[in-house]
């Protein structure tokens, strides 16, 4: 598991510092580097970290069902 962590560390450093250089540097393909940095977060970089911190959690216990629902309204009457 610490190597996802590693790589995706590292994807987003690499795609922030692409946007950095896209923005501080004028160069011809400027705009290219901010695009490519862009893309990097969002195709790359989120993915693996939405996988890296829900692996192994149930999905159920954070979707609202009509059993979620119900623990809800019984642990709020609870704290009144």
């Amino acid at each position: 598991m610490k190597y996802i962590r590693l790589i995706t560390l590292l994807a987003f450093i690499a795609s922030i510092t692409s946007i950095f250089c896209g923005l501080i540097l004028s160069v011809d393909f400027s705009q290219k580097l901010i695009g490519f940095g862009v893309i990097g977060l969002f195709i790359i970089v989120f993915p693996l970290f939405s996988y890296y911190r829900w692996k192994g959690k149930n999905l159920k216990d954070y979707m609202l069902t009509k059993e979620n629902l119900d623990k809800m309204r019984e642990n709020q009457k609870k704290s009144r």
